[in-house]
């Protein structure tokens, strides 16, 4: 499989004051086409830095970034834009929707960024990231009017949106409870399943059980970079979701 990410000896240096502090420290890692991986680490230990270097929102001090067979390392910040809009799709944490805006809207945002103009139907094509989520009964809602697990779907639709290279979700499931975080990873895992390289950043074990490799950071440096084994089924939990609530309404 071709490699969608490659990253060599990359380095990230902030200086606050007279400290220095290396953030990461000579970072290689190559991830295909395909692969659902999970970044893992204590604070402080790089991950977020990473992310954000994978993601072309902070330039590496040293060091090579191929995404999607492009060299991004030194892009200048509207080169970085660009790519951003064109390869990567972004799932955070906190669902950054805009409020009193439908979903189809936030949905369509990105859509209007893009200075190529790929796009010659954004509704429709908003209206499909959406039906590839579940949720085209929902477009027309704004966020106040959806549950914490709809408007993670929402920002994933939005993510999928400009058909991204890859789709990078910092602590997707950090804002929500364990039966809702099952339903979003299982969006999650039918993307991949449909070939969408998936990177996210958790310190959730359990979540991370759910992809299929596991990359470990520690002051910088990648620790431990391993194939998950005894994955989690996420049909079968889905299942037991599905078991408990029947439960809980008779």
């Amino acid at each position: 499989m071709p490699a969608v990410i490659q990253i060599k000896d990359l380095t990230k240096v902030y200086r606050v004051g007279e400290i220095k502090v290396n953030a990461l420290a000579g970072v290689s890692l190559t991830i295909e086409l395909g692969e659902y991986l999970a970044v893992m680490g204590p604070s402080g230990s790089g991950k977020s830095t990473l992310m954000n270097l994978l993601g072309c929102l902070d330039r590496p001090t040293s060091g090579e970034y191929h995404l999607d067979g492009t060299n991004v390392s030194q892009f200048n910040r509207d080169q970085f834009a660009d790519i951003r809009n064109q390869k990567i799709g972004f799932v955070f944490q906190v669902f950054n929707l805009l409020p009193r805006t439908s979903a189809l809207e936030n949905v369509e945002l990105p859509l209007f960024y893009d200075r190529t103009h790929r796009v010659r139907d954004p509704r429709a094509k908003a209206i499909e990231a959406l039906e590839q989520v579940g949720l085209r009964d929902r477009m027309e809602h704004e966020p106040s009017q959806l549950s914490g697990g709809q408007q993670q779907r929402v920002a994933i639709a939005r993510a999928l949106v400009n058909n991204p290279a890859i789709i990078l979700a910092d602590e997707p499931t950090g804002n929500l409870d364990s039966a809702t975080s099952v339903e979003v990873m299982a969006v999650l895992q039918q993307l991949n399943d449909q070939g969408k390289t998936i990177i996210i950043v958790t310190h959730e074990r359990d979540i991370s059980q759910y992809t299929r490799r596991i990359v470990e950071m520690r002051d910088g440096r990648i620790i431990n970079d391993f194939p998950v084994t005894n994955r989690r089924d996420i049909r079968e939990d889905l299942q037991a979701l599905s078991a408990l609530k029947s439960a809980g309404d008779s």
